[in-house]
């Protein structure tokens, strides 16, 4: 039966990315013959509608429609695993599109939710980047630029005197978190960051609620959620995809009082889109979240 899944799960796949190269070579056909603008401007319209062309198909196609019809974390996974990179070339355009679950990692700002401390969550970070090497204050850092303006001043760190137009009611952006880093660094005298792949431990976003979908949890986010070992979190992380329940985790009594700590969940629909195109000496790179229950993109990012 779950061969047979995985089967249909590549069908639909395959299906998929024909479609999108089909209605994107379609749509730019149009432009070329009908725009008129300047190289760069021309370039942009053409990344706009990429991704415009994209978003219709995910939210139009009986394939992905398919995919949420099973609503098993079995054929989602299939399915991601399969279209994780698709990279092909229309007219003069090369596009690559990757697609992973957009809840594999921990959010930073769920560290604070309702302008309350969630102590158990920051002892299991610092335990985390004690681990590597990192100076425990550092969350306290991390902690400062979610804390919103404080007319005392009351910060754990001295942050603001040297970045005093910081954000500081969450954390926004990969290029804040940076500023954070920095910040770090040079207060401590510590290059110790280089040792944490933030890339894959932190997820930015405004949003507190959202879960970790434990069947995408890359081994940084199992190693800081359990406080475990890196080999015991490569192995959880290798497990995914076969996760429905606690159950299946087959945790240890205290990996199981640590995982209680954060919001996890087993199936959680929500892809992560990125875009990557280029032409020439001309590239964008776009991302965005894609619900694929409520057909809906979100936090669309641009970097052109």
């Amino acid at each position: 039966m779950q061969r047979g899944r995985r089967a249909i799960a590549l069908l639909i796949t395959v299906m998929f990315v024909i479609v999108i190269t089909v209605a994107i070579g379609f749509g730019l056909k149009q432009v070329n013959d009908a725009s008129s603008m300047v190289k760069s401007e021309n370039f942009i319209y053409q990344t706009n509608m990429v991704v415009e062309d994209i978003l219709h198909i995910l939210q139009t196609s009986p394939d992905v429609q398919q995919v949420v019809d099973s609503n098993t974390s079995d054929d989602f996974h299939a399915f991601l695993a399969q279209a994780a990179f698709i990279p092909f070339e229309v007219k003069d355009l090369k596009i690559i599109i990757k697609l992973s679950s957009a809840r594999a990692k921990f959010n930073p700002n769920s560290l604070m939710e309702g302008g309350k401390i969630q102590k158990e969550r920051v002892a299991m970070l610092k335990q985390y980047v004690n681990a590597h090497m990192v100076n425990s204050d550092y969350v306290d850092i991390l902690l400062d630029n979610m804390s919103k303006v404080k007319a005392d001043n009351s910060y754990n760190s001295r942050i603001f005197d040297a970045n005093p137009s910081l954000f500081r009611d969450y954390i926004a952006s990969a290029k804040h978190l940076k500023k954070i880093n920095d910040f770090y660094a040079q207060e401590f005298n510590d290059n110790s960051l280089k040792n944490i792949n933030f890339k894959h431990l932190f997820y930015l976003s405004s949003d507190t609620n959202n879960t970790i979908d434990v069947n995408y949890a890359t081994p940084e986010v199992w190693e800081m959620m359990l406080g475990c070992q890196k080999e015991r979190a490569e192995l959880l992380s290798a497990g995914g995809g076969a996760y429905e329940n606690e159950a299946d985790l087959n945790l240890q009594p205290e990996e199981l009082v640590n995982l209680h700590k954060f919001q996890v969940s087993y199936y959680e629909p929500i892809v992560q889109v990125e875009i990557a195109i280029m032409q020439n000496d001309s590239d964008a790179k776009v991302r965005f979240e894609y619900d694929i229950k409520k057909k809906k993109g979100s936090h669309f990012v641009y970097e052109i």
